[in-house]
């Protein structure tokens, strides 16, 4: 099946994310979207992020859109960043699919894109380049500026808290792991990957369950906590190590966030 695009912005095989194909929905997006003073570019950890982040920068250069380069990074912490100097983001990510697949993901200065925003960007696929690329700027402030925003609010919030991260290859693993310790907690790192790791956090298969009920068993942990590859999408385990389900947890954040 070929890269398509939708809600979750572009996704394919990694062969078919051609600069053509990459260039052509970036160009769309600055032609028909919002994007303020300019572009952000955040990546995930997957082999093939960095070449798609050099497709994404060349493309918006091209377009005389200035261009920085916000490194390896999670979306929110991305979305966070670039909304707060009145800019644009492209996060390059598939998500939780394979390392074979990856995709892009837009979002404007205010927020990720609508669907009028990704009817105009399909509708505009023929808009050719308009400049020369100019400099690109790099930028690695954005994982500061996250952890700023939850220290502010919570302080020591999870102060005696044990803590388990299951890292893997999420993009955000040392951010999380900073920024829990910041909060208070005592952490335990839990399954680093040196190689990409597919979390679904919404569909958490039996050998993943039976690991955090591993983990748990054999640390004194209060919970265990993870995120999907790009860090837009929570798993949470219980002391016991059992999955938190997201209705569940939807409830709890939406709580929390209500109470700050």
């Amino acid at each position: 099946m070929p890269p398509k695009f939708g809600t979750s912005g572009l996704r394919g095989l990694v062969t078919e994310l051609t600069p053509d194909l990459i260039g052509a929905h970036v160009r769309a997006f600055i032609a028909s979207c919002p994007v303020g003073s300019g572009i952000w570019i955040g990546r995930d950890l997957r082999g093939s992020s960095p070449k798609i982040s050099r497709m994404v920068a060349n493309a918006a250069g091209e377009m005389g859109v200035q261009v920085t380069d916000a490194g390896a990074v999670p979306t929110p912490a991305l979305a966070l960043a670039s909304m707060k100097v009145g800019c644009a983001a492209v996060m390059v990510t598939g998500s939780h699919i394979p390392d074979d697949r990856n995709g892009i993901k837009f979002y404007t200065p205010d927020g990720e894109i609508t669907k009028a925003h990704e009817a105009a960007i399909l509708a505009n696929l023929d808009t050719r380049p308009t400049h020369k690329a100019n400099e690109l700027i790099t930028d690695t402030g954005a994982e500061a500026t996250y952890i700023a925003r939850y220290t502010r609010a919570y302080g020591t919030a999870l102060a005696g808290m044990r803590i388990g991260v299951y890292s893997h290859s999420a993009v955000g693993r040392d951010l999380m792991i900073n920024l829990l310790t910041q909060l208070g907690a005592q952490i335990t790192e839990l399954g680093r990957a040196t190689h990409f790791v597919p979390v679904d956090t919404e569909a958490v298969p039996e050998d993943v369950r039976a690991q955090l009920r591993d983990w748990a068993g054999n640390h004194p942990l209060d919970a265990i906590v993870s995120t999907d590859g790009d860090g837009d999408r929570p798993l949470v385990a219980d002391a016991t190590g059992n999955i938190v389900p997201g209705d569940v947890l939807g409830q709890i954040t939406g709580t929390a966030h209500g109470a700050q």
